[in-house]
């Protein structure tokens, strides 16, 4: 029998480097921060595994499939280290170079991540990513001498944006609006809620790749709901067929290279009765008065008490579901929330120019209470020198959200 040549990890740098979303200066930079990261931490490299992170670091937006992945920095190198079922796809994906470990051998992952570290070293990792039996792993192969989890050391660099960042979330948006316009027209009595989000989300993948014709396309979806499908935010779709009175919430959500951007916005089914109405209307109050207080030098937790007090001066407080804002950059609904950002009672953060943060009060009004359902608008704003400019321009409100 003859014995195949079985490595634990290869090279295929199988042919040349794709266009990434961004010039290879603006990784440089993002991997600059990071060893100065490193070099204030005194480590010798860091095992980044989360999506988020090494798509940051290294453009590579890796699909899992239960195998694990990682961009390892050094001083000198950033190298991604990938399943071989990907082939060449992460080297032409990634700025930097990229390793592909075997099945052949049990954790031949590690072995490749450790071929970058070496053993002995001061290491960082992220310590709300890395699972219990990975980070046992790590210490097995890598014997690290010291350990450092640099979760939110690396959070915080991505939540301070880049102009390259801002020009792509800024596309982003009016992409999402475009999604927007598609499901206003796609809204009549009796369609289905799968039908109108599958509207929404085909206008927004043929609008990503008219602009971006060198991307990758994935992960673009959209959440239609009507009637009692509107009390959470994250509803999946259903094929409930929509009803005269519903009320209705429009949610699209355009994937551009990992980038994630929102448009939200409350919507009714061919007229709004009364108590609805006045509901809808003060929480569009709030949404304004809300975007009225995003500007640097403020606190998240500064803008949510004086938002809470908006509310609880219109005994609407208890229908508030959750915070009134994130962060915007690399994440989705399965990766890379940047918690550091929320506008949420216990988050310090003081706004700076530069940061992405969406404003979007959300009320839920229980069954069978007049008004019942889940009301909600979202805009997206950046921060500036003197305040904050708004890059959503979808409209929101009863005058043009009465449809079908």
């Amino acid at each position: 029998m003859t014995n195949l040549n079985r490595p634990d990890m290869y090279r295929f740098h199988n042919g040349t480097k794709a266009a990434l979303p961004f010039e290879a200066s603006e990784y440089h930079s993002r991997l600059a921060g990071l060893r100065q990261i490193m070099a204030d931490l005194g480590l010798d490299a860091c095992v980044l595994t989360s999506m988020h992170n090494v798509a940051y670091y290294s453009g590579f937006l890796y699909c899992s499939f239960g195998r694990p992945y990682a961009c390892v920095v050094t001083p000198s190198d950033c190298v991604t280290i990938s399943a071989g079922i990907d082939a060449g796809q992460p080297w032409r994906r990634s700025v930097g170079d990229n390793i592909t470990y075997t099945d052949w051998t049990r954790d031949n992952f590690w072995r490749a991540v450790a071929s970058v570290t070496g053993t002995g070293t001061a290491v960082g990792f992220e310590g709300d990513h890395l699972s219990l039996m990975q980070s046992a792993k790590l210490d097995a192969f890598l014997a690290p001498k010291t350990r450092h989890d640099i979760a939110g050391h690396t959070m915080q660099q991505r939540m301070r944006k880049s102009q390259a960042e801002i020009t792509l979330i800024r596309a982003g948006a009016n992409v999402a609006d475009v999604g927007g316009y598609a499901i206003r027209e796609a809204v009549k009595l009796g369609t289905r809620e799968i039908d109108v989000a599958m509207a929404g989300r085909d206008a927004m993948e043929a609008e990503i790749a008219r602009r971006f014709p060198d991307a990758e396309y994935r992960d673009t979806w959209v959440w239609f709901q009507s009637g009692l499908n509107t009390d959470g935010a994250h509803n999946p779709v259903t094929a409930r067929q929509i009803a005269e009175g519903d009320i209705l919430s429009l949610n699209t959500f355009p994937m551009i290279s990992g980038y994630y951007t929102a448009l939200e916005r409350t919507m009714f089914a061919a007229h709004v009765d009364d108590a609805s109405l006045g509901i809808w209307q003060a929480n569009v109050a709030t949404h304004e008065y809300g975007m009225s207080l995003l500007k640097p030098g403020v606190s998240c937790a500064e803008v949510t008490h004086q938002i809470n007090a908006f509310l609880q001066e219109r005994d609407l407080l208890q229908y508030r579901t959750f915070g009134y804002g994130h962060s915007f950059g690399i994440l989705s609904h399965y990766y890379g929330r940047e918690a550091g950002l929320e506008l949420r009672e216990d988050i310090d953060t003081v706004l700076e120019p530069g940061m992405v943060v969406s404003m979007e009060p959300m009320l839920t009004l229980p069954e069978g209470m007049p008004g019942a359902g889940g009301y909600r608008e979202h805009d997206i704003l950046i921060i500036t020198e003197e305040g904050a400019e708004n890059i959503t321009g979808y409209p929101y409100g009863p005058d043009f959200n009465v449809v079908g």
